[in-house]
Parts: structure tokens; C-alpha cells; sequence
């Protein structure tokens, strides 16, 4: 018998909310939490891109005196830790939240509560770290923290900033492994009749996949805090060789996190490609089996090449061996997904608008950066060019060219559906190429500067041949990139107010998301649409070609 739509009835008994402003506090709904990560992480994102242009700015000139060295460390520590823990990552699990409910055909999440105890903690983490400024001395040990460093006699207890880094993240571990295990239960037990897990959106399929590589991930990390915690507060020796631990287990137990973390982080970037990609080229994605199996495989991967970030910390040429041939793996699965959305595009008809150009702009700038991986995975290169300006040119092309610039694309797509209203396509455009231009006279220059030796860690340096003139570009890159952003807040905040109604599907789309209206109701959908394809409203815009898949 063929499935029909039915009632969607409540799974939990309608109670009077709460109104006004209080109602976002008091919220269980996943599209307010949804809305309520990526406002919060908007709000992050524009910390720690302040961060990002003093640094910069100190490094415009040799000898400049912008930033004293105790601030510039302070500044590059907690720009690593915002953009990573509190921006790119809280904002894919606002996506999440707010969308694969309704691309499943769900009411809710499973867990509402949980949900929306994982934001608050997010928030709390947050505010917590950056609470170390006022409270004695923020962070000032980089992104990964390492040890000895961080521990007496390099550092004594007095400085607070490695506590509230430890405590900080630590709670937010707590909330983002509760919000995988929400999304895994709800994608499990909630879709809709007869979406079985071969039909599912490409964007639910990476977030299921997410999912798990988080459970695996991150309480690696929340026990590298917990004992970075007792070892500064108590005394225990868990890296202290002296009493028997060992100085290496930190750098075991953190990039154990560390690289899957890069995974994490553009995982579902990648499922919102295989949405945006499609609706605007208007053809099915080409080889969605082997996007959905080639997500797998990198996230198996994605936990086995953690030990390429330790090539000179003299693990042996056996394991220099495998971690190496393991991180050139994962550049197959990785590619055959570039090569899927370039073949869906192939003689498609293609329509411009803002969030195909960030798509597209996403596949040449993460091609950028993932031509270096390979570079970083041969051991003799990853020698040379270790803790230079090399690899943080390698890191901003994976993290802004790829995960940002995808949100970006995520972002214009889902904007009429979350709001209602369009965005403007002049002033997207605008964003757009001042992010192409910004982006690439950033950071592009910055692999000059680690060949000519330039060291990723320092607040000033000499006027050497060739150092002056590249950071100079540098920076003036950096600010072109502020100004991108300035422009797209002025974008979402005027287009929000008076753009012109968005209507349910402005796209011809083809998933669920676009079958309720804009925005969606608390309770999503009136009626359950049956699912007999991947392409749900595809079939029920053509009743007479479905496809049956």
C-alpha cells in the first residue's frame, strides 16, 4: 500500500510558553535554539575576528608596537579557541538543530531539554573564557595548550588563564557531545514514512556522521581538561616526567581531538554543498551513494591520522610512516566529493545567486588548502615548514575558505526559510567578492612567509628580505575580510527588516525543509508529506515523473 501524509500529532502535550523576550530564554524549540547558536556564535565570530585584525595589524610593519607580546599571545590563543570551539562548530550544530528536523520530517528534536541545556552550556563555556580577561590574565598558551608550558615552573598557578581555558572547553564538550547524541536519536527514530536512510538529505547524512565522529572525539578532549586541571590545581603527574608521566600524552590526548576536530568542522559544511549545489544547478546530485559512502570513510580516517601534527616530536619512522600514508589517504574520499558537485554542475542551469557563488567559491579555496595537506602529510616538508606561517595558511584555507565560506553558501540558502523574508542579492554579491579578495591576499602570502622561515608564534619580527612586504599584504587582506563581514551583518540585519517575502520554497527546491512554511510553525507540519524518493517535493511538484529512489 502506498504511504500516505498523515497527522503529525505532538509528542509532548502542549503547555502555554512563555512570551516576549523571556521566551528565548525558557525555549525548547529547536528552531529558537537553532537561531539561538548561530546568533551567539555571530556574536563570536565578530570577537574573534577583532582579534584577528589587531593581530594583524601588529604585524603590519617590523618592530611594530601595536600589541605588547603578553597581549599578542593572549589575543592569538583566544582567536584559535573562539573561531574553532565557539564559531564554526556551534554554528554547524545551529544549522543542525534548526534544519534536520524539519528535512526529516520531524516535530522536534528527541531530547527538547537536552537541547536546549547543550546551548546553554555553550553559552556558559563561553562566557567563562572570556570572563578570564577581567578575572587575572586570559589564556595565553595557543589554541592547543600545550604542556609543559602551561604547567610550573613555566607558568604558575597565579596566571588563571590555562584554568578557565580547561574549565571553559570543558563544559563545552559536555554540550556538544549531549547535542550528538540528540541529533543521532532524532535521525534514527523521527523521519518521516518512508524516508529510510538511503533517501536521506545529504546534509542529514554528514550530520549523522558528525554525530558519531564527535562521540568518538571528544571525551579524549574532555579528559585532557579534567587532567590539565588537576595537574595545575592539584599537583598530579600526569606530564610531569620527572614523576613518571609523560610530556607526550598531552599532545596525544589533544590532537586525538585536534584533527578529527578539522573533520568535524567541515563534515556538514560538506552536506550543505550537496544541498546548494543541486537546487541552483537544477540536476540531482551526480553519485549520491558514493558522497553518502565517502563521508564514512572520512570520518574513519579522519581518527587515524591524528599523529601528523607530531612529526617532530620523534615518534620513530614506523609510525612517521603510517600517520603519513594515513593523511594522504583521506585526500580520495575527499576528493571524489569535489568531483561529485563539479559533475553536478556539468551542463547544469546554473542561476548566480549568492549562495551558489559561495559554493563555488568553497571548492576553489578548499581545493587551496587541501592541495597543502598532502604537502604537510610528507614527513621531510612538514619538518621544514612546522609552526610556520605555512600551516597557518593551510589552516585558514580548510577553516575560512572551506568551513566558513560554506556556511556562508548554508547561510543565503536557508536565510528565506528562517526569516521569511530574501536577502539581498546586491549586497550578497558584495560579500562574496570582497571574501574571494580578502581571503586569498590574507592568507596567500603567508606561505611565502613560511618558507622564508617566518614562525607562526610571534608578536614582531626583524625587517628581514621579503618579511615586510608580505605581511603588509597580509594585513591589508585581513581588513578587506573585516569589511566582508561588515557587510554581510548589514546584509542579514536590513534584508531581515524590509526584504521582500521570501514565500515557502523561493528556490524550487526539492527537500522537506521547504514544504512547511517560511519560517516554519512551532509544530513544523501540519501533516507528514509521504517520502518516496530523495527528492520528496520533486514528487509532489510532479506528480506524473516521480522519482523513485
Amino acid at each position: 500500500m502506498a504511504e500516505q501524509a498523515r497527522p503529525y500529532a505532538p509528542i509532548y502535550p502542549r503547555v502555554s510558553a512563555p512570551e516576549g523576550l523571556w521566551s528565548w530564554f525558557a525555549t525548547v524549540d529547536h528552531k529558537d535554539i537553532g537561531v539561538l547558536y548561530i546568533l551567539t556564535s555571530l556574536v563570536f565570530f565578530l570577537i574573534g575576528g577583532l582579534e584577528a585584525v589587531f593581530m594583524r595589524l601588529q604585524l603590519i610593519t617590523p618592530n611594530a608596537r601595536v600589541l605588547s607580546p603578553e597581549a599578542y599571545n593572549q589575543f592569538f590563543t583566544m582567536h584559535g579557541t573562539t573561531m574553532v570551539f565557539l564559531v564554526v562548530m556551534p554554528t554547524l550544530v545551529g544549522f543542525a538543530n534548526y534544519f534536520v528536523p524539519l528535512m526529516i520530517g520531524a516535530r522536534d528534536m528527541a531530547f527538547p531539554r537536552l537541547n536546549a541545556m547543550s546551548y546553554w552550556l555553550f553559552v556558559f563555556g563561553g562566557i567563562f573564557l572570556y570572563f578570564s580577561f577581567v578575572a587575572g590574565g586570559a589564556p595565553d598558551g595557543m589554541w592547543f595548550m600545550y604542556v609543559p608550558q602551561t604547567l610550573p615552573p613555566f607558568t604558575t598557578t597565579a596566571n588563571p588563564g590555562p584554568d578557565y581555558w580547561a574549565a571553559a572547553l570543558l563544559v563545552t564538550a559536555v554540550g556538544t557531545i549531549a547535542t550528538s547524541v540528540n541529533l543521532i536519536v532524532t535521525i534514527l527514530a523521527f523521519r518521516a514514512p518512508g524516508l529510510r536512510i538511503s533517501r536521506l538529505p545529504l546534509f542529514v547524512w554528514t550530520v549523522l556522521i558528525n554525530s558519531f565522529l564527535i562521540l568518538w572525539a571528544f571525551p579524549t578532549l574532555a579528559a585532557a581538561q579534567v587532567m590539565l586541571l588537576l595537574s595545575r590545581g592539584l599537583g598530579a603527574n600526569f606530564f610531569n616526567v620527572g614523576a613518571g608521566g609523560n610530556v607526550l600524552l598531552w599532545e596525544h590526548l589533544f590532537w586525538w581531538l585536534g584533527h578529527p576536530e578539522v573533520y568535524i568542522l567541515i563534515l556538514p559544511v560538506f552536506g550543505m554543498i550537496s544541498e546548494v549545489i543541486p537546487v541552483f544547478a537544477r540536476k540531482p546530485i551526480f553519485g549520491y551513494t558514493f558522497i553518502a559512502a565517502s563521508t564514512v570513510a572520512i570520518a574513519f580516517l579522519a581518527l587515524s591520522v591524528w599523529a601528523h601534527h607530531m612529526f617532530t616530536s620523534g615518534l620513530g619512522l614506523t609510525l612517521d610512516t603510517f600517520f603519513a600514508g594515513a593523511s594522504m589517504l583521506i585526500a580520495i574520499p575527499t576528493g571524489v566529493k569535489v568531483f561529485n558537485w563539479v559533475a553536478t554542475m556539468w551542463r547544469g542551469a546554473i542561476r548566480w545567486t549568492t549562495s551558489m557563488l559561495f559554493a563555488i567559491g568553497f571548492i576553489g579555496e578548499f581545493i587551496i588548502g587541501g592541495l597543502t595537506g598532502p604537502m604537510l602529510a610528507t614527513v621531510p616538508v612538514n619538518w621544514q615548514v612546522h609552526d610556520s606561517y605555512f600551516i597557518v595558511a593551510h589552516l585558514h584555507y580548510v577553516f575560512y575558505g572551506g568551513s566558513v565560506m560554506g556556511l556562508f553558501a548554508g547561510m543565503y540558502y536557508w536565510f528565506p526559510k528562517m526569516t521569511g523574508r530574501m536577502v539581498s542579492e546586491t549586497l550578497g554579491k558584495w560579500h562574496f567578492w570582497l571574501t574571494i579578495v580578502g581571503l586569498n591576499l590574507a592568507f596567500f602570502p603567508m606561505h611565502f612567509l613560511g618558507l622564508l622561515g617566518m614562525p607562526r608564534h610571534v608578536y614582531t619580527y626583524p625587517d628581514f628580505p621579503g618579511l615586510a612586504e608580505l605581511n603588509f599584504w597580509s594585513t591589508i587582506g585581513a581588513l578587506i575580510l573585516a569589511a566582508s563581514v561588515v557587510v554581510m551583518v548589514w546584509n542579514l540585519v536590513v534584508s531581515m527588516r524590509f526584504g521582500r517575502p521570501a514565500g515557502n520554497d523561493p528556490w524550487d527546491a526539492w527537500t522537506l525543509e521547504w514544504a512547511t512554511t517560511s519560517p516554519p510553525p512551532p509544530y513544523n507540519f501540519a501533516t507528514v508529506p509521504p517520502v518516496h524518493s530523495r527528492r520528496p517535493l520533486w514528487d509532489l511538484k510532479h506528480p506524473e515523473n516521480p522519482d523513485r529512489r
